[in-house]
């Protein structure tokens, strides 16, 4: 086995978290990356970075860079920034030779030794959800939104009581948009009483932080998104890549299928909400097209020509691509780190009705993918 060790640090999006009242993220992806290591008899330590979930860019990437600087050691072992969504624009800003994170040198030192920075699922040239979030009623979605993630993967679905109270807050699909406040506030007491001793003042501290701070949300912005790119340098010597997916767009027909019970109702018609916003090209800042080569990886795997229509239900597609493309397949926006539908184990938990029909045999090909390109030394 190589002595070398190989650090890899795993940054969440908007509205993400690291290791929460018990819940770890990235526990599906940190489980398939180490077995592609341990396969290529290459010491590696996997980290989660805890970022403000809806902070802006800038604040998230100074407590990213702050943690490697304190945790990366001495040694001259190569690093990795893997981020999901905004969690790779946290990780593109640190690696910029222009940036300015209010860090001294001596604790960016290690920036000498970055490898590489992968992103997943980023919107790199933002995504139009974004302007919908600034508004009043996108900000209570946005906090709503929140509640149902944490609630599904850290209990498997939300409690009956907490899920009764989200029905009640988001209202039905011709409503969705006027969220109730009085109710959302409700809800969270109700979560915060479920959750127990253990985990209650983490979970309070990163609601507080959504509501606290969204200076982020207005960043990834398709405008916004523009000037990032213009000021934010590759750096040398540092590999990129990304993985991109698509989510089928919300029917009639999709819709219906998903009644099965009323979460999947309720899942659904956030869903629609959700890829309906985001599938409206900007048409003054819209994403690059894709060269040829990148467009074949997407046909393969996507199965169709992408344009500035086709997107996650977060992010547009064509907005994920940033170096090389790694991977692309038919995925929601976290179905990519692990977060979807499994009847073979029933260790996976999908929060999002998206119709998209991941499975882990494509969740496998995109870690392969991603610990392929961390293991490469080119």
């Amino acid at each position: 086995m190589s002595e070398e060790v190989h650090r890899v640090y795993l940054i969440p999006g908007m509205f993400g978290f690291g290791r929460l009242a018990g819940y770890d993220y990235f526990e599906h992806v940190e489980r398939l990356l180490a077995k592609r290591f341990q396969a290529a008899g290459v010491r590696y330590l996997l980290e989660i970075v805890p970022t403000p979930p809806t902070a802006s860019i800038r604040r998230r990437a100074h407590r990213v860079a702050d943690q490697v600087s304190r945790t990366a050691g001495d040694g001259d072992g190569p690093i990795h920034l893997v981020g999901h969504s905004t969690g790779g624009l946290d990780a593109r800003l640190i690696a910029s030779p222009t940036v300015c994170l209010e860090l001294d040198q001596p604790r960016l030192a290690w920036k000498s030794r970055l490898r590489s920075v992968v992103t997943i699922n980023t919107p790199h040239h933002g995504t139009p959800l974004a302007g919908f979030f600034t508004t009043v009623s996108g900000t209570r979605l946005l906090y709503a939104l929140s509640l149902l993630t944490f609630t599904t993967l850290r209990f498997g679905g939300p409690p009956l009581t907490i899920f009764s109270s989200l029905i009640a807050a988001i209202g039905t699909v011709d409503e969705v948009v006027g969220v109730d406040i009085k109710l959302l506030d409700r809800t969270t007491n109700l979560l915060l009483r479920f959750v127990g001793d253990r985990g209650r003042d983490e979970v309070r501290d990163w609601l507080d932080g959504i509501r606290r701070d969204q200076g982020g949300i207005i960043q990834i912005t398709p405008e916004a998104m523009d000037i990032f790119n213009a000021a934010t340098e590759n750096a040398k010597g540092v590999r990129y890549g990304s993985l991109a997916s698509a989510s089928p767009p919300p029917t009639p027909v999709r819709l219906v299928t998903r009644m099965r019970s009323p979460y999947q109702a309720l899942s659904a018609t956030i869903y629609t909400t959700l890829h309906s916003v985001t599938s409206r090209a900007n048409k003054v800042y819209p994403c690059p097209e894709a060269d040829e080569g990148a467009q074949k990886i997407l046909r393969a795997g996507i199965g169709r020509t992408v344009d500035n229509s086709v997107a996650d239900g977060i992010v547009p597609t064509l907005s994920m691509l940033w170096g090389e493309l790694l991977w692309a397949g038919r995925a929601d926006h976290l179905d990519v780190v692990g977060h979807f539908h499994d009847d073979v184990a029933g260790d996976h938990v999908d929060w999002l009705a998206s119709g998209s029909h991941f499975d882990r045999t494509g969740f496998a090909a995109a870690m392969d993918a991603l610990g392929s390109f961390l293991l490469r030394t080119d």
